[in-house]
């Protein structure tokens, strides 16, 4: 495949998905961060490999700065800590990697962040039915159709592909997105862009 074509594939994906994406889900998802970092509560972020990578860039634009100056916003990366990830993997088992962090930092009126291109990541599953047991809200960053995130998610954004590098790509947008409009609620005097 030619670069041309593929980024002609690249565009038609993140415009299906921007069609597919409602304004009621953006505002809900939007509404349950900035709901739960104004009531103190944290936004737990998790994923694997790629998706990993992506819940630390979106950990480090929320606790450091997107675009403006502002106060840190309590936002915590599951796929970060080495330490906690090998110590309770090597004892006990992957599967439960995040499902055990959302335990620990997880309270009710927190939010969970999930990504995975499948949807069916056992140990992000996981931790949707523990954060769902704990009373958390929880948003899922998928591909086409959500997978088993699907009905654990309040708010499910699945891409409309099921090639993971088209779906990373628009996690990426989307998050960037997101993340632009819950700063802008957490910057004095931000300008409405």
């Amino acid at each position: 495949m030619s670069l041309p074509r593929y980024l002609a594939e690249s565009i038609r994906v993140l415009e299906l998905a921007g069609e597919s994406w409602t304004r009621d889900l953006v505002a809900g998802a939007l509404e349950a961060v900035t709901g739960a970092l104004r009531a103190g509560k944290p936004v737990l972020v998790c994923g694997n490999g790629g998706s990993a990578a992506d819940a630390i860039h979106i950990t480090g634009e929320m606790v450091g700065r997107f675009l403006t100056d502002r106060q840190a916003l309590n936002v915590i990366c599951l796929s970060s800590n080495t330490a906690v990830l090998t110590a309770w993997a090597n004892d006990q088992t992957f599967e439960t990697v995040f499902s055990r962090q959302v335990e620990a930092y997880g309270q009710p009126g927190a939010v969970l962040i999930g990504l995975s291109t499948s949807g069916n990541s056992p140990n992000v599953v996981a931790a949707f039915e523990k954060a769902r047991s704990m009373n958390m809200r929880t948003i899922a960053l998928t591909g086409e159709g959500g997978g088993n995130l699907f009905g654990l998610s309040d708010y499910l954004f699945a891409v409309p592909s099921r090639c993971t590098p088209l779906i990373q790509q628009a996690h990426v947008c989307l998050y960037h997105y997101l993340c632009q409009m819950i700063e802008r609620e957490f910057t004095p005097n931000s300008s409405t862009q």
